[in-house]
């Protein structure tokens, strides 16, 4: 019978050294390297996207222009409800509520947003947009319809003693169309608008 040439630690241990070499190559690619890499580009090709799309007051970041804010004093625009939790607009719980047409939390919720709207407006008769009385599937939307925006308009400008016809200006100016003219649809950053009516003297 033959002598095994070398002893099955031995071989074991010739196998682990390039396995663990390997490992320790692919960690300081994919772990160090890559992130860093691609860090670089969006720092270099989206340098507003890859901080967060943050709006700055001076040295202060105020918000982020893609993460809604809730609103509820009638001198401001509203967005449109968020279901996450335990705050809303909790971009660490993004999430809808799942809630189907015919649950009857849905239709509580709804209830008490519409008349949430009613109370701070009364003199106001139109239909209530949808997007005012229910929230999206990320819970972070930032932002309103066109109808919904013009829903609130009256309501705005008589608190904050201004014109519709500015407050009009206003919306136009915050108002974002359809992505490379055909994605999506038309619609109004709330934060965005907000934060131009407190800038207006």
């Amino acid at each position: 019978m033959p002598t095994p040439t070398t002893s099955p630690s031995h071989s074991v241990i010739s196998h682990l050294g390039p396995a663990v070499g390997m490992l320790a190559v692919l960690t300081l690619l994919t772990g160090v390297v890559y992130p860093l890499a691609i860090t670089a580009i969006a720092r270099i090709a989206f340098p507003s996207a890859s901080r967060g799309s943050l709006v700055m007051e001076g040295d202060k970041a105020t918000m982020s222009r893609v993460i809604g804010q809730p609103f509820n004093d009638p001198k401001y625009f509203w967005g449109r409800p968020s279901a996450t939790t335990p705050s809303p607009y909790d971009a660490e719980s993004s999430g809808g509520s799942n809630l189907g047409p015919t649950n009857p939390d849905l239709h509580t919720r709804i209830a008490a947003r519409i008349a949430a709207l009613r109370a701070v407006d009364p003199g106001n008769t139109a239909a209530i947009p949808v997007d005012l009385v229910t929230a999206s599937a990320s819970g972070l939307d930032p932002h309103i319809s066109p109808a919904a925006a013009a829903y609130q308009l009256a309501r705005v400008a008589r608190v904050r003693g201004l014109s519709e016809e500015r407050v009009r200006e206003l919306v136009r100016v915050s108002s974002e169309g359809r992505d490379l003219g055909v994605l999506g649809e038309p619609r109004v950053n709330v934060g965005l608008l907000n934060l131009a009516l407190d800038r207006v003297k």
